[in-house]
């Protein structure tokens, strides 16, 4: 290369201007959504980043493109020219050259169920551009961005057995501690921008424990920085190597790394493998758009053109039929659909944004009843109607905030996709309920019905080690021959009186017994309506009576 000094002064000109107009065009091919923030002062973040998200708090209407410089290995060429995975592998900066039994047996796997990649990738692609410019904004290895197949399948609504929640999979402590909010109306730990934050946030702060080794920072984000540690201090004390391989770690740690190292080298070079890659846009997909307040999720969907399940599906963290009173006041769109939403939004008045209803108080009332009743929090009631702790007054008229639309309306809300899984058949089972008392467990509830209690956990859309609260009604599925309770001399003969609304299933439910077992023990046509005053005969487990 020559050196500038040797050039001729028109030279040097033509030179310097070619440079700038090729780094004006470089950075216009960057667009990206919003800024990242740390959750943890310890944790790296670039000092010249303004977060433009933050800054416009303020602001009732917003919507949120604002671009990042992020390094980009194929600047002379537009990004919408490159294919997103060509970017993508381009950026991959971990020792993708192992051929560890453990690496190869998951990438065979992984090689061998192409119908599972695509699944995965189908799931991924409102959120993976977003996450990959966050990468590189980062200086994160792009391999990181594929984490979240390993760890949930990229389903924002994935719950592990170990009380983990979202596609990074935050158990409520690390979520807190990372600034993930969690609260019965919204849980951070499923946001998408924000989970991706705290998780990048963590792993370079475990990064930087281990010395810029990456995959023990990736074994700590699996089994924790203290197991990692204990296993290094081990191999030192009796001279051994440190490096992950050479490590004694939990068995799922163990295949944790090499899963990512995997999916890694086949997304590197698919066709290596077999396997063709969906074509991804490499290009913004998403924006944040501002609310300013609470608002009800079908009138928002209304609002941006989207069904509520694709509204819910880019913000899976809002739990309930709205969003959260106290925040975040801000919901991720498409970005083709955002700037129409934001016109529309800022014409419905605030008190529009959710419906109200009038009730009034009766004798027996608390705020927490009537708060279930409703779908909603005592602290919702007492902000809206200026009650001061929690007593109310009989007769008195009160306003309670209410959904727009049915509860089934509200498909991927929290209770919704409980009460769907909770109903999920188990072939070759039949559903029985069990309403928990003082001093159950899972363990204690599995031995009495002999299942499982992850099984048993998972049911009912929990991890083993979740709280049980008294009366509490679990779905616990039980062989067809098995009618746990049945010979303890538990069970008592049951008269029972139909009544207007009952039938054969709702009257199942209630007793926790089947359709046929009524049929048999009554003789009676399924095929005909129940009559209200129809005599039946039950025979209930008193333990788990209603």
């Amino acid at each position: 290369m020559k050196s500038l000094k040797h050039l001729g002064p028109n030279t040097l000109s033509s030179t310097l201007l070619i440079a700038l107009l090729t780094m004006l065009i470089s950075c216009k091919n960057l667009p990206l959504i919003g800024s990242t923030t740390s959750a943890d002062n310890n944790a790296q973040s670039s000092t010249n980043n303004t977060d433009v998200l933050d800054n416009a708090k303020g602001k009732q209407y917003h919507v949120d493109t604002a671009p990042l410089a992020a390094p980009n290995r194929h600047q002379a060429t537009p990004l919408e020219a490159v294919s997103f995975w060509e970017d993508l592998s381009a950026n991959f900066a971990l020792d993708l050259s192992s051929t560890n039994a453990r690496t190869v047996a998951q990438r065979n796997w992984y090689a061998s169920h192409p119908e599972y990649i695509r699944r995965v990738i189908k799931r991924a692609e409102p959120y993976i551009y977003y996450i990959y410019q966050q990468a590189k904004h980062r200086n994160i290895p792009a391999e990181l961005v594929l984490l979240p197949i390993v760890e949930s399948a990229f389903d924002p609504f994935a719950y592990s057995h170990g009380r983990a929640s979202g596609i990074w999979q935050f158990i409520p402590g690390t979520g807190k501690a990372y600034g993930l909010k969690q609260t019965w109306w919204y849980d951070g730990r499923r946001d998408i921008k924000a989970s991706t934050d705290a998780a990048f946030n963590y792993l370079t702060k475990l990064n930087s424990q281990f010395d810029g080794d990456w995959l023990l920072a990736l074994a700590a984000y699996n089994s924790g920085g203290g197991t990692v540690r204990k296993a290094v201090r081990y191999n030192k004390k009796r001279g051994r190597p440190t490096d992950f391989w050479s490590l004694k770690l939990p068995k799922e740690t163990q295949a944790y790394v090499p899963k990512l190292i995997a999916i890694s080298q086949i997304f590197n070079t698919p066709e290596k493998y077999g396997i063709t890659l969906p074509t991804i846009p490499n290009t913004q997909q998403v924006a944040v758009a501002y609310t300013g307040s609470q608002i009800d999720m079908a009138q928002a969907a209304t609002l941006a053109e989207l069904t509520i399940d694709e509204l819910y599906t880019l913000n899976p963290g809002f739990n309930r039929w709205a969003t959260d009173p106290n925040g975040p006041h801000s919901l991720l769109l498409p970005i083709k659909k955002a700037e129409a939403f934001t016109v529309r939004l800022s014409k419905l008045p605030k008190e529009e944004r959710v419906t109200w209803s009038r009730y009034k108080i009766k004798s027996g009332d608390s705020l927490i009843s009537i708060a279930r009743a409703n779908k909603t929090t005592p602290s919702m009631i007492r902000d809206v109607n200026h009650i001061k702790g929690n007593k109310i007054i009989a007769g008195k008229t009160i306003l309670i905030p209410s959904a727009t639309q049915s509860s089934k309306a509200y498909r991927l809300a929290l209770d919704q996709r409980m009460k769907a899984k909770t109903s999920r058949a188990v072939k070759g089972k039949r559903r029985v309920h069990h309403y928990v008392q003082s001093g159950d467990s899972f363990w204690k509830i599995s031995k009495q019905y002999k299942v499982n209690t992850r099984s048993l956990a998972k049911w009912n859309g929990m991890a083993p080690t979740d709280p049980l609260v008294t009366g509490k009604k679990l779905t616990v599925w039980v062989t067809n021959k098995s009618s746990t309770g049945r010979k303890s001399g538990r069970i008592r003969k049951v008269n029972y009186k139909a009544r207007n609304g009952d039938s054969y299933a709702r009257i199942a439910d209630k007793f926790n017994v089947s359709i046929n077992e009524i049929k048999r023990w009554n003789k009676v046509d399924l095929k005909r309506y129940l009559q209200p005053g129809q005599l039946l005969t039950l025979y209930v487990d008193i333990t788990n009576a209603p």
